[in-house]
């Protein structure tokens, strides 16, 4: 930003700060405008400041207490624990403080008290002790990851402080260019399933959308995004904003500090936990099978360091022409659709990453409306494909449980940690409860059980109906038939517990838990193999879905052929992917209208034939289109969006 325009946006600040709150500094931190003040006991008179401050600036605005007028940590302690109402249920030994930043991290069973109504206990707990709170909710089920990543965070405070004011001074930088351009380019995940990477470039900045791995991939080459070309360049790349959890849009980002990038990532809070846990495991899998990742956990950490969660909606600066705002996908627990803001008005992108649009039983549908959009970059996974409804894929289930059942067999279910797990249990308990099926034993591989807690502690992020559960005390998660399988290897003697269900990754048998259930299990036929997910081309899921019936295994140095006796079955309808007709819908209710669309996540006869559907449709009046272009991009490939009025 040049001096000039940076005076003027503290003078539009320093034009609405009250002479009593005595200001300190106005500082850039990341994305945020951090406003220090010395009187803290003004603050309860201007509740409504900060917001009136950012939506006469545009820009994140955050109002904080300088260190010297802080209470000590175990006075503030005190006086937060007087303050917050009895019914919140505070725990004493989660009020934690990060003296760097000036925030109290308050750990409750109902955080929402902490806030309290127009936010204003949050306020008077500011003025009262000059610590910033921050509220987190106390959950039945404990993650440990989540631990591990608030310590990390805590521990590394100095430096997060240093790197968020200088990505403050990178991001308000001078723009230069006033004639702009926008450009992407397709690094992976397109014509194909994995991997999905895309590269944004305007002539002031790059901003990287996903970057993930094709876990079923045999060969590097197949296996990451392309990295080794010019525009790709690490010092020159503004942000990586990351649409969800799942391995093929997050599992190489630590590779991008490994080779020096030190920018910021851009996630929701769950998706930046969730990220933890499966990039953690998968290093785990990966030294156990032999098959080391380029990157190690340390490199994984550094990717937490540069982390900046967001809310949804909330509308962000990132680079000096972009701004990103995340919108709900309906695909997993923090999912995000992505809305890129490039310029004044030069153009606006929306990304879906995966998104589902219907209601399911964890999730509510997809957003469509968005300020403006020119382009849609749309995933076309199941865009040759109609599933089942969901109401018959869990008929489905049941029935084939109950048949498992009463041939005294054990039923594994093959899931994606994140989202299939939950929702798979949601469905278990309500046909128990309901005596669909006998009430008999779950047993769920902790990498779910490490899931589930994350969606505890952000049931906002949750379908209204599971939301209003979890903070009416009520967790649908914790049931008395659900037993957690403690550690990351197969349990033989839990085979012996007939009839019984065995939840466990991965969903699509690249290795995990479930593939060990599978070889124990494979020879029964009262057993049964039940797909929940997508199979990916080249998986052990895929293959055996497709007619593989032997396995090949190798057990001390011996390689054991196993015959595949077991029931396989394979249930569509519980994809976090939108289908053929939701993928329809989807554009048609999209609000605007954008003028091109960009097909991604798709296997090749997927994402042609969603084209051409799209293509014949969109062209009838009816639907609002006023001219489209659809595009069907290979990898590599570099389109040209910018839109000239």
């Amino acid at each position: 930003m040049l001096d000039r325009e940076r005076t003027e946006l503290i003078k539009k600040i320093l034009a609405e700060i009250p002479s009593d709150l005595v200001l300190s500094s106005i500082e850039f931190e990341g994305p945020e405008i951090v406003i220090y003040v010395r009187n803290r006991k003004a603050i309860t008179k201007y509740l409504d400041l900060v917001r009136n401050i950012a939506r006469k600036v545009r820009k994140r605005v955050v109002l904080r207490v300088d260190k010297e007028n802080r209470l000590p940590p175990e006075q503030a302690k005190m006086r937060i624990l007087e303050i917050v109402p009895k019914d919140a249920g505070v725990d004493p030994n989660g009020i934690i403080f990060d003296e760097t930043l000036g925030e109290v991290w308050i750990k409750a069973e109902k955080p929402g008290l902490i806030v309290g109504r127009g936010s204003y206990i949050r306020h008077y707990i500011l003025a009262e002790t000059g610590w910033r709170p921050v509220p987190r909710r106390a959950s039945p089920l404990e993650s440990k990851i989540l631990n591990v990543v608030m310590s990390n965070l805590l521990r590394e405070s100095r430096y997060r402080l240093d790197f968020l004011k200088y990505l403050g001074e990178r991001i308000h930088r001078d723009v230069i260019f006033k004639n702009n351009y926008v450009r992407i380019t397709a690094l992976g995940g397109f014509m194909e399933v994995g991997r999905s990477a895309i590269l944004v470039e305007t002539r002031e900045s790059k901003v990287l959308l996903d970057f993930g791995l094709n876990v079923g991939a045999s060969s590097p080459d197949k296996m990451y995004p392309v990295v080794d070309l010019d525009q790709l360049k690490l010092s020159e790349l503004d942000a990586v904003v990351i649409t969800h959890s799942h391995l093929d849009h997050v599992g190489l980002v630590p590779l991008l500090y490994k080779y020096g990038y030190r920018g910021p990532v851009y996630v929701t809070k769950p998706t930046r936990e969730l990220m933890v846990i499966m990039i953690k495991d998968l290093l785990d899998v990966s030294q156990r099978e032999g098959k080391p990742l380029p990157y190690s956990e340390k490199d994984l950490m550094k990717t937490v360091l540069h982390t900046i969660p967001l809310e949804y909606g909330e509308v962000t600066d990132v680079a000096p022409d972009i701004k990103v705002t995340m919108y709900n996908a309906g695909h997993i627990l923090g999912s995000a659709i992505v809305h890129l803001h490039v310029g004044m008005g030069l153009h606006n992108i929306v990304y879906t990453g995966d998104f589902k649009y219907s209601n399911t039983r964890l999730l509510d549908k997809a957003n469509t409306e968005f300020p403006r959009v020119e382009t849609l970059i749309m995933e076309s996974t199941y865009g040759a494909m109609r599933q089942q409804s969901r109401a018959d894929a869990e008929r489905e289930l049941i029935n084939i449980i109950k048949r498992t059942v009463e041939k005294g067999g054990v039923t594994l279910i093959p899931v994606f940690a994140v989202g299939r797990g939950q929702e798979i249990m949601l469905v278990l308990k309500e046909a128990m409860d309901k005596g669909l099926i006998p009430k008999i034993n779950v047993y769920i591989e902790g990498l779910v059980n490490e899931v589930t807690a994350i969606h505890t502690e952000y049931p906002e992020y949750l379908s209204k109906s599971i939301k209003d559960m979890i903070y009416r005390g009520e967790n649908p998660f914790v049931y008395e038939y659900f037993n957690i399988i403690e550690g990351s290897m197969a349990k033989p003697d839990i085979l012996e517990d007939r009839p019984s269900i065995i939840i466990a990754t991965s969903g699509m048998l690249t290795g995990g838990p479930a593939v060990e259930y599978l070889r124990l299990m494979a020879s029964d036929p009262r057993n049964s193999l039940v797909f929940v997910g997508y199979q990916a081309e080249g998986t052990l899921g895929r293959r055996i879905k497709d007619g593989l019936r032997e396995l090949h295994v190798v057990v001390d140095n011996k390689v054991e052929v196993i015959k595949i006796n077991l029931e396989v079955y394979s249930i569509e309808g519980f994809s976090g992917h939108s289908d053929q007709n939701e993928l329809i819908k989807y554009t048609t209710h999209i609000n605007p209208k954008p003028r091109n669309i960009i097909l991604t996540h798709g296997e090749p006869v997927a994402t042609y034939t969603l084209a051409r559907l799209l293509s014949r449709l969109l062209r009838n009046p009816r639907f609002g289109y006023n001219g489209i272009s659809i595009y069907t991009p290979q990898i590599l490939d570099s389109i040209n969006l910018t839109y000239r009025r």
